[in-house]
């Protein structure tokens, strides 16, 4: 994947190379990175659950201490918006849709831009009907969601794209600030709906990838119903490659389908890139870069083409879902250039922001600072990082334990998983059953029970359970 401005962004600071989601799944991850807490201690377990905002949220103490607030994008995190926590910007319940908006119809006439039309190539979806949105015909996004499970192209100009106007608005906030004499302190958050299916990038950045030139992915061809996998990776449901819930296999779709699925998927993110590369150049523009902490990373990865060929997530914990692009620029307070082999997360985002303001959460956070990682050696950041999922689409129990070459998954009444990441980035040979990485996986379940106890996690009872 082009990622230049990303690129050109972590080498002014520091890299996370071994960062992770705390949860593969929107809205468990969203709430930890607004309160520093695993989604077991702030009680958003999936998505939508819409549990009480009953812990504390750093946008509000931020307010609380004399910052402005400013949020443009989705949301996701629970009950409410972003508008509840002392922010101003832009900003919907749930998952939403930017592109039937009053601000984004605005953003069109102020620019002299048309109403954004896509090229379907191929639909995946089975929530809807299919010829609502068939493959060969153009479609306007206006449901209420903006997640179709399809890929195309946005016919229109990438400015009609939802990452062009989220910069947009960021970009005329930062005018204003800069242009306001009382300079107050602020904070800034800017939450794209992608990376993430639907994959509509625009002409100029689909062209970037020629889909012939995509390798077969090295778990495409993986049997999970043979391969040592638990029951739970095959878990399905989108169209044309699916069956009562599960999914077949060889996969229906021929490599060249999901050649062309991925490339839409590698050009969104190359698009997005360049939308954050407004951003970043803003904030040099208008005098905020010397004393302005930024951090790049997101909120969870995703399953494409995957263990067999999956369309989006589910409940299992490959390192597909569970990395995340992870880099923070702190001019004198971060080195530049540093990479980092820190096991980070976007657990740490909440608390890393109040730590950069000189706060920190009154009752504590499972999180850790950031800052911290660039005081010392890598192993004394983090030993070993958990994730957690409580499911999606299916209730499921999982706890993923990663060390510097382990990972180790623990799942509820299904087999455990255990990979050598080194020799086997990929994930295809399970060693949980092998006697000689015994004593591995011992020593990892021992951190697991350790970390449970620590983080007040029910994984205890669920042991009991089996």
């Amino acid at each position: 994947m082009k990622r230049p401005v990303f690129d050109r962004f972590a080498s002014e600071g520091v890299r996370f190379e071994k960062a992770y989601s705390v949860c593969p799944l929107c809205g468990p991850a969203r709430r930890s990175m607004l309160t520093g807490l695993y989604p077991h201690n702030h009680g958003e377990l999936i998505n939508d659950e819409d549990h009480p905002y009953d812990k504390p949220v750093y946008l509000d103490i931020l307010h609380e201490n004399g910052y402005d607030n400013y949020y443009y994008g989705k949301w996701h995190a629970g009950p409410g918006t972003a508008l509840d926590h002392h922010c101003s910007g832009f900003n919907y319940p749930s998952y939403n849709n930017p592109y039937n908006k009053p601000e984004y119809k605005e953003y069109l006439e102020r620019n002299g831009l048309p109403e954004p039309v896509i090229h379907i190539e191929h639909n995946f979806t089975n929530y809807f009907d299919y010829d609502q949105m068939k493959e060969g015909s153009d479609y306007k996004q206006d449901r209420a969601w903006c997640n179709e499970h399809a890929s195309g192209i946005m016919l229109t100009p990438p400015e009609t794209h939802e990452a062009f106007f989220l910069a947009d608005m960021a970009c005329r906030k930062l005018q204003e600030l800069s242009e306001n004499s009382e300079e107050k302190p602020f904070h800034m958050r800017i939450d794209f709906w992608g990376p993430h299916q639907p994959y509509f990038p625009s002409r100029e950045f689909a062209d970037m990838y020629r889909p012939e030139d995509i390798p077969e992915y090295p778990s495409f061809g993986e049997d999970v119903t043979k391969s040592g996998k638990p029951e739970i990776y095959q878990s399905e449901d989108n169209r044309g490659i699916s069956k009562d819930g599960k999914l077949v296999w060889p996969n229906p779709l021929p490599w060249n389908v999901w050649q062309e699925v991925l490339a839409r998927a590698y050009a969104q993110i190359t698009q997005m890139d360049a939308a954050v590369g407004k951003i970043l150049e803003a904030v040099q523009r208008y005098g905020f870069g010397e004393n302005t902490i930024v951090i790049w990373t997101t909120d969870h990865g995703d399953a494409l083409a995957c263990h067999g060929g999956h369309f989006d997530k589910r409940s299992y914990m490959p390192e597909e879902m569970l990395r995340v692009p992870l880099a923070v620029r702190y001019p004198e307070v971060l080195p530049a250039g540093l990479v980092s082999n820190s096991l980070a997360s976007n657990l740490d985002v909440a608390v890393t922001m109040l730590d950069a303001a000189g706060l920190s959460f009154p009752e504590g956070a499972d999180g850790k600072s950031l800052l911290t990682a660039g005081e010392g050696t890598d192993n004394l950041f983090r030993e070993y990082i958990v994730c957690e999922t409580h499911g999606h689409l299916e209730k499921h129990f999982g706890r993923a334990v990663i060390t510097q070459r382990y990972k180790y998954i623990y799942n509820f009444g299904q087999k455990d998983e255990l990979y050598d990441l080194c020799s086997d980035p990929y994930e295809l040979n399970n060693l949980a059953q092998t006697e000689t990485f015994a004593p591995v996986l011992k020593q990892i379940q021992k951190y697991l029970v350790e970390w449970a106890q620590s983080s007040r996690d029910t994984l205890p009872e669920k042991l009991g359970a089996e």
